[in-house]
Protein backbone atom coordinates (compact mmCIF):
# COMPACT_ATOMS: atom_id res chain seq x y z
CA UNK A 1 0.00 0.00 0.00
CA UNK A 2 1.35 3.43 -0.86
CA UNK A 3 2.24 6.01 1.78
CA UNK A 4 -0.89 8.09 1.13
CA UNK A 5 -3.23 5.19 2.02
CA UNK A 6 -1.63 4.29 5.36
CA UNK A 7 -3.86 4.51 8.45
CA UNK A 8 -3.16 7.54 10.59
CA UNK A 9 -3.87 8.80 14.08
CA UNK A 10 -3.70 12.55 14.53
CA UNK A 11 -4.53 13.55 18.13
CA UNK A 12 -5.35 17.18 18.88
CA UNK A 13 -6.58 19.16 21.86
CA UNK A 14 -8.55 22.36 22.28
CA UNK A 15 -7.73 24.82 25.05
CA UNK A 16 -10.69 26.29 26.92
CA UNK A 17 -11.05 28.79 29.76
CA UNK A 18 -14.05 28.43 32.03
CA UNK A 19 -15.01 31.94 33.18
CA UNK A 20 -17.01 32.68 36.35
CA UNK A 21 -17.72 36.22 37.48
CA UNK A 22 -19.65 37.62 40.45
CA UNK A 23 -21.53 40.92 40.57
CA UNK A 24 -24.60 42.57 42.07
CA UNK A 25 -25.34 44.85 39.13
CA UNK A 26 -24.60 43.14 35.83
CA UNK A 27 -26.14 45.87 33.69
CA UNK A 28 -23.94 48.71 34.84
CA UNK A 29 -21.37 50.13 32.46
CA UNK A 30 -18.32 48.76 34.26
CA UNK A 31 -19.63 45.34 35.31
CA UNK A 32 -18.02 41.91 34.72
CA UNK A 33 -20.69 41.30 32.05
CA UNK A 34 -19.51 44.37 30.14
CA UNK A 35 -15.92 43.15 30.37
CA UNK A 36 -16.86 39.67 29.10
CA UNK A 37 -18.87 41.05 26.18
CA UNK A 38 -16.05 43.43 25.32
CA UNK A 39 -13.62 40.50 25.31
CA UNK A 40 -15.96 38.39 23.17
CA UNK A 41 -16.70 41.34 20.84
CA UNK A 42 -19.81 39.84 19.22
CA UNK A 43 -21.42 41.11 16.03
CA UNK A 44 -24.73 41.24 17.89
CA UNK A 45 -26.41 39.91 21.02
CA UNK A 46 -29.81 38.38 21.63
CA UNK A 47 -31.14 38.05 25.18
CA UNK A 48 -33.46 35.30 26.45
CA UNK A 49 -35.03 35.79 29.89
CA UNK A 50 -36.90 33.37 32.14
CA UNK A 51 -40.45 34.70 32.44
CA UNK A 52 -40.21 34.26 36.21
CA UNK A 53 -37.32 36.73 36.26
CA UNK A 54 -39.32 39.21 34.17
CA UNK A 55 -42.30 38.93 36.51
CA UNK A 56 -40.25 39.70 39.62
CA UNK A 57 -37.80 42.13 37.98
CA UNK A 58 -39.94 44.33 35.68
CA UNK A 59 -37.12 46.86 35.32
CA UNK A 60 -34.69 44.35 33.81
CA UNK A 61 -35.70 44.89 30.18
CA UNK A 62 -35.19 48.69 30.35
CA UNK A 63 -31.89 48.05 32.19
CA UNK A 64 -30.69 45.81 29.36
CA UNK A 65 -31.65 48.40 26.75
CA UNK A 66 -29.83 51.16 28.65
CA UNK A 67 -26.77 48.95 29.20
CA UNK A 68 -26.60 48.10 25.50
CA UNK A 69 -26.89 51.78 24.61
CA UNK A 70 -24.20 52.90 27.05
CA UNK A 71 -21.74 50.16 26.06
CA UNK A 72 -22.42 50.31 22.30
CA UNK A 73 -23.56 46.68 22.24
CA UNK A 74 -25.75 45.72 19.29
CA UNK A 75 -28.58 44.05 21.24
CA UNK A 76 -31.16 42.92 18.71
CA UNK A 77 -33.91 41.53 20.92
CA UNK A 78 -35.00 40.50 24.42
CA UNK A 79 -37.29 37.47 24.47
CA UNK A 80 -39.23 35.84 27.30
CA UNK A 81 -38.93 32.06 27.81
CA UNK A 82 -41.32 29.98 29.93
CA UNK A 83 -39.49 29.04 33.12
CA UNK A 84 -39.44 25.79 35.05
CA UNK A 85 -39.11 22.24 33.77
CA UNK A 86 -41.59 23.00 30.98
CA UNK A 87 -38.68 24.56 29.09
CA UNK A 88 -36.97 21.15 28.98
CA UNK A 89 -39.96 18.83 28.63
CA UNK A 90 -40.95 19.80 25.09
CA UNK A 91 -39.40 21.46 22.08
CA UNK A 92 -41.88 24.33 22.13
CA UNK A 93 -39.46 26.76 23.78
CA UNK A 94 -36.43 25.46 21.85
CA UNK A 95 -38.25 26.08 18.55
CA UNK A 96 -39.09 29.57 19.75
CA UNK A 97 -35.43 30.20 20.58
CA UNK A 98 -34.20 28.86 17.24
CA UNK A 99 -36.76 30.97 15.35
CA UNK A 100 -35.56 34.10 17.16
CA UNK A 101 -31.94 33.24 16.32
CA UNK A 102 -32.87 32.78 12.67
CA UNK A 103 -35.16 35.84 12.46
CA UNK A 104 -32.47 38.08 13.97
CA UNK A 105 -29.82 36.61 11.66
CA UNK A 106 -27.36 35.63 14.37
CA UNK A 107 -24.12 34.00 13.27
CA UNK A 108 -21.24 32.18 14.98
CA UNK A 109 -19.63 35.54 15.77
CA UNK A 110 -22.76 36.67 17.63
CA UNK A 111 -23.60 35.99 21.29
CA UNK A 112 -26.58 34.66 23.20
CA UNK A 113 -27.17 35.93 26.74
CA UNK A 114 -29.55 33.83 28.82
CA UNK A 115 -30.94 34.90 32.19
CA UNK A 116 -32.88 32.34 34.19
CA UNK A 117 -33.12 29.19 36.24
CA UNK A 118 -31.47 25.89 35.39
CA UNK A 119 -34.16 24.61 33.01
CA UNK A 120 -34.10 27.80 30.93
CA UNK A 121 -30.29 27.80 30.90
CA UNK A 122 -30.42 24.22 29.60
CA UNK A 123 -33.03 24.88 26.91
CA UNK A 124 -31.34 28.03 25.59
CA UNK A 125 -27.94 26.35 25.83
CA UNK A 126 -29.23 23.41 23.80
CA UNK A 127 -30.54 25.74 21.09
CA UNK A 128 -27.30 27.74 21.11
CA UNK A 129 -25.32 24.52 20.61
CA UNK A 130 -27.24 23.36 17.56
CA UNK A 131 -27.79 26.71 15.80
CA UNK A 132 -25.01 27.10 13.22
CA UNK A 133 -23.29 24.24 15.15
CA UNK A 134 -22.66 26.57 18.04
CA UNK A 135 -23.15 30.23 18.98
CA UNK A 136 -21.22 31.62 22.00
CA UNK A 137 -23.37 31.57 25.14
CA UNK A 138 -23.16 33.69 28.29
CA UNK A 139 -25.23 32.40 31.20
CA UNK A 140 -26.67 34.53 33.99
CA UNK A 141 -28.22 32.17 36.58
CA UNK A 142 -31.21 33.60 38.46
CA UNK A 143 -31.81 30.95 41.16
CA UNK A 144 -29.73 29.75 44.08
CA UNK A 145 -29.57 26.30 42.47
CA UNK A 146 -28.34 27.48 39.08
CA UNK A 147 -25.96 30.01 40.63
CA UNK A 148 -24.26 27.47 42.87
CA UNK A 149 -24.45 24.37 40.64
CA UNK A 150 -26.13 23.87 37.25
CA UNK A 151 -25.15 27.24 35.79
CA UNK A 152 -21.50 26.24 36.14
CA UNK A 153 -21.86 23.03 34.13
CA UNK A 154 -20.28 22.56 30.71
CA UNK A 155 -23.31 20.80 29.27
CA UNK A 156 -26.97 21.30 28.44
CA UNK A 157 -29.91 18.94 28.20
CA UNK A 158 -33.53 18.25 27.32
CA UNK A 159 -35.84 15.68 28.90
CA UNK A 160 -37.05 13.02 26.46
CA UNK A 161 -38.62 9.54 26.62
CA UNK A 162 -39.55 10.45 30.19
CA UNK A 163 -35.86 10.58 31.11
CA UNK A 164 -33.99 13.50 32.58
CA UNK A 165 -31.46 15.07 30.19
CA UNK A 166 -31.75 12.25 27.63
CA UNK A 167 -30.86 14.75 24.91
CA UNK A 168 -28.03 17.25 25.09
CA UNK A 169 -24.35 17.79 24.60
CA UNK A 170 -21.21 19.04 26.25
CA UNK A 171 -20.76 22.63 25.13
CA UNK A 172 -19.25 25.01 27.70
CA UNK A 173 -20.66 28.53 27.96
CA UNK A 174 -18.26 31.34 27.11
CA UNK A 175 -18.86 32.72 30.61
CA UNK A 176 -21.10 32.50 33.66
CA UNK A 177 -22.13 35.77 35.33
CA UNK A 178 -23.54 35.28 38.83
CA UNK A 179 -25.52 38.45 39.51
CA UNK A 180 -26.40 37.76 43.12
CA UNK A 181 -28.99 40.56 43.22
CA UNK A 182 -31.28 38.34 41.11
CA UNK A 183 -31.58 35.95 44.05
CA UNK A 184 -33.26 38.58 46.23
CA UNK A 185 -36.56 38.41 44.36
CA UNK A 186 -36.92 34.63 44.55
CA UNK A 187 -39.90 33.22 46.42
CA UNK A 188 -38.87 31.34 49.55
CA UNK A 189 -39.28 27.90 47.97
CA UNK A 190 -36.70 28.64 45.28
CA UNK A 191 -34.49 30.65 47.63
CA UNK A 192 -34.09 27.52 49.78
CA UNK A 193 -34.20 24.74 47.14
CA UNK A 194 -30.76 25.43 45.72
CA UNK A 195 -29.15 24.86 49.10
CA UNK A 196 -29.54 21.12 48.54
CA UNK A 197 -26.78 21.31 45.92
CA UNK A 198 -24.56 23.29 48.29
CA UNK A 199 -25.07 20.63 50.98
CA UNK A 200 -24.39 17.91 48.38
CA UNK A 201 -21.08 19.36 47.22
CA UNK A 202 -20.01 19.99 50.82
CA UNK A 203 -20.64 16.31 51.65
CA UNK A 204 -18.39 15.05 48.88
CA UNK A 205 -15.82 17.85 48.72
CA UNK A 206 -15.51 20.15 51.73
CA UNK A 207 -16.43 19.63 55.36
CA UNK A 208 -15.86 23.30 56.16
CA UNK A 209 -18.65 24.35 53.78
CA UNK A 210 -21.01 21.89 55.49
CA UNK A 211 -20.14 23.37 58.87
CA UNK A 212 -20.57 26.88 57.50
CA UNK A 213 -24.07 26.01 56.24
CA UNK A 214 -24.87 24.58 59.68
CA UNK A 215 -23.68 27.77 61.37
CA UNK A 216 -25.78 30.15 59.24
CA UNK A 217 -28.90 28.06 58.69
CA UNK A 218 -31.10 30.52 60.61
CA UNK A 219 -29.74 33.44 58.60
CA UNK A 220 -30.39 31.54 55.36
CA UNK A 221 -34.01 30.90 56.33
CA UNK A 222 -34.34 34.59 57.27
CA UNK A 223 -33.18 35.50 53.72
CA UNK A 224 -29.93 37.11 54.83
CA UNK A 225 -28.28 38.10 51.55
CA UNK A 226 -24.72 38.09 52.86
CA UNK A 227 -24.98 34.54 54.19
CA UNK A 228 -26.61 33.23 51.02
CA UNK A 229 -24.09 34.96 48.76
CA UNK A 230 -21.21 33.39 50.69
CA UNK A 231 -22.69 29.87 50.48
CA UNK A 232 -23.53 30.24 46.78
CA UNK A 233 -20.06 31.55 45.95
CA UNK A 234 -18.29 28.73 47.78
CA UNK A 235 -20.53 26.08 46.26
CA UNK A 236 -19.96 27.54 42.79
CA UNK A 237 -16.20 27.49 43.39
CA UNK A 238 -16.25 23.82 44.41
CA UNK A 239 -18.37 22.83 41.40
CA UNK A 240 -16.13 24.79 39.04
CA UNK A 241 -12.95 23.35 40.53
CA UNK A 242 -14.26 19.82 40.04
CA UNK A 243 -15.22 20.49 36.44
CA UNK A 244 -11.88 22.07 35.55
CA UNK A 245 -9.48 20.05 37.71
CA UNK A 246 -10.91 16.53 37.99
CA UNK A 247 -9.53 15.43 34.63
CA UNK A 248 -13.04 14.48 33.49
CA UNK A 249 -14.90 17.63 32.39
CA UNK A 250 -16.90 15.77 29.73
CA UNK A 251 -17.76 12.84 32.02
CA UNK A 252 -16.01 10.05 30.14
CA UNK A 253 -15.40 8.14 33.36
CA UNK A 254 -18.02 6.01 35.11
CA UNK A 255 -18.09 8.03 38.32
CA UNK A 256 -19.78 11.42 38.61
CA UNK A 257 -19.17 12.75 42.13
CA UNK A 258 -21.30 15.85 41.57
CA UNK A 259 -24.31 13.59 41.03
CA UNK A 260 -24.36 12.24 44.58
CA UNK A 261 -28.03 11.58 45.39
CA UNK A 262 -29.14 12.26 41.83
CA UNK A 263 -30.11 8.78 40.63
CA UNK A 264 -33.28 8.91 42.71
CA UNK A 265 -33.70 12.69 42.40
CA UNK A 266 -34.02 12.55 38.63
CA UNK A 267 -36.52 9.70 38.85
CA UNK A 268 -38.55 11.46 41.56
CA UNK A 269 -38.91 14.53 39.37
CA UNK A 270 -40.42 12.35 36.65
CA UNK A 271 -42.63 10.34 39.02
CA UNK A 272 -44.09 13.52 40.54
CA UNK A 273 -44.59 15.03 37.07
CA UNK A 274 -42.14 17.73 38.17
CA UNK A 275 -44.38 18.89 41.01
CA UNK A 276 -41.20 19.01 43.09
CA UNK A 277 -38.27 21.12 41.96
CA UNK A 278 -34.87 19.71 41.09
CA UNK A 279 -33.44 21.14 44.30
CA UNK A 280 -36.15 19.50 46.41
CA UNK A 281 -35.63 16.18 44.62
CA UNK A 282 -31.88 16.43 45.25
CA UNK A 283 -32.48 17.01 48.96
CA UNK A 284 -34.54 13.80 49.10
CA UNK A 285 -31.94 11.94 47.01
CA UNK A 286 -29.10 13.11 49.25
CA UNK A 287 -31.03 12.02 52.34
CA UNK A 288 -31.69 8.63 50.73
CA UNK A 289 -28.10 7.94 49.70
CA UNK A 290 -26.80 9.24 53.04
CA UNK A 291 -29.08 6.75 54.82
CA UNK A 292 -27.98 3.98 52.43
CA UNK A 293 -24.36 4.86 53.28
CA UNK A 294 -25.15 4.25 56.94
CA UNK A 295 -27.01 0.99 56.29
CA UNK A 296 -24.12 -0.29 54.16
CA UNK A 297 -21.80 0.28 57.12
CA UNK A 298 -19.78 3.11 55.55
CA UNK A 299 -21.15 6.05 57.55
CA UNK A 300 -21.56 6.56 61.30
CA UNK A 301 -25.21 6.78 62.37
CA UNK A 302 -24.78 10.07 64.24
CA UNK A 303 -23.23 11.72 61.20
CA UNK A 304 -26.08 10.43 59.06
CA UNK A 305 -28.61 11.96 61.46
CA UNK A 306 -26.65 15.22 61.46
CA UNK A 307 -26.81 15.45 57.66
CA UNK A 308 -30.51 14.64 57.40
CA UNK A 309 -31.26 17.03 60.26
CA UNK A 310 -29.50 19.88 58.45
CA UNK A 311 -31.59 19.32 55.33
CA UNK A 312 -34.74 19.31 57.44
CA UNK A 313 -33.64 22.41 59.39
CA UNK A 314 -33.26 24.21 56.07
CA UNK A 315 -36.91 23.24 55.40
CA UNK A 316 -35.88 20.99 52.53
CA UNK A 317 -37.85 17.76 52.02
CA UNK A 318 -36.20 14.45 52.89
CA UNK A 319 -39.13 12.19 51.97
CA UNK A 320 -41.95 11.87 49.46
CA UNK A 321 -44.73 9.34 48.96
CA UNK A 322 -43.33 8.46 45.51
CA UNK A 323 -40.32 6.93 47.23
CA UNK A 324 -42.64 3.93 47.69
CA UNK A 325 -43.23 3.69 43.94
CA UNK A 326 -41.52 0.57 42.61
CA UNK A 327 -40.58 2.52 39.48
CA UNK A 328 -38.14 4.51 41.61
CA UNK A 329 -35.66 1.64 41.31
CA UNK A 330 -35.63 2.08 37.54
CA UNK A 331 -33.71 5.26 38.31
CA UNK A 332 -30.60 3.15 38.95
CA UNK A 333 -30.71 1.63 35.46
CA UNK A 334 -31.42 4.98 33.86
CA UNK A 335 -28.52 6.54 35.76
CA UNK A 336 -26.17 3.77 34.60
CA UNK A 337 -27.41 4.15 31.01
CA UNK A 338 -26.82 7.87 31.12
CA UNK A 339 -23.18 7.63 32.18
CA UNK A 340 -22.39 4.33 30.41
CA UNK A 341 -20.40 1.35 31.69
CA UNK A 342 -21.11 -0.25 35.02
CA UNK A 343 -23.23 1.36 37.69
CA UNK A 344 -21.02 3.58 39.84
CA UNK A 345 -22.38 5.50 42.82
CA UNK A 346 -20.82 7.47 45.64
CA UNK A 347 -21.56 6.62 49.24
CA UNK A 348 -20.37 8.67 52.19
CA UNK A 349 -17.69 7.59 54.68
CA UNK A 350 -17.73 10.95 56.45
CA UNK A 351 -18.55 14.55 55.69
CA UNK A 352 -16.13 15.38 52.89
CA UNK A 353 -15.12 11.74 52.32
CA UNK A 354 -16.72 9.19 49.99
CA UNK A 355 -16.36 5.71 48.57
CA UNK A 356 -17.42 4.25 45.20
CA UNK A 357 -19.81 1.30 44.97
CA UNK A 358 -21.02 -0.60 41.92
CA UNK A 359 -24.26 -2.12 43.16
CA UNK A 360 -26.98 -1.07 45.54
CA UNK A 361 -29.35 -3.76 46.78
CA UNK A 362 -33.04 -2.88 46.56
CA UNK A 363 -33.48 -4.15 50.12
CA UNK A 364 -31.07 -1.49 51.38
CA UNK A 365 -32.91 1.19 49.41
CA UNK A 366 -36.29 0.10 50.80
CA UNK A 367 -34.90 0.01 54.34
CA UNK A 368 -33.51 3.52 53.89
CA UNK A 369 -36.90 4.70 52.60
CA UNK A 370 -38.59 3.15 55.64
CA UNK A 371 -36.27 5.10 57.93
CA UNK A 372 -36.87 8.38 56.11
CA UNK A 373 -40.63 7.83 56.07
Amino acid sequence: MTERFKNQNAPFSVEWTHRLRFTTNAFSGNSPLTDIISELNPVKIIVFIDDGVLNTNPSIKPSIREWAKQTNVSCCDTISIAGGEHAKNSFEEVKKILKAINDNKLCRKSCILVIGGGAVLDAVGFAASIAHRGIPLVRMPSTTLSACDSGLGVKNGMNYFGKKNFLGMFDPPYAVINDLSLLQTLEKRHWIAGLSEAVKVSLIKDRSLFENIESVQKELLARDASSMNEIVAESARLHMNHITNSGDPFEKLEIRPLDFGHWSAHKLEQLTNYAITHGEAVAIGVALDTTCSKLLGHLDGEICSRIVSLLQSLELPTMHSELRNEDLLHGLDEFREHIGGQLTLLMLKDIGKSIEIHELDSKIIRQAIDELM
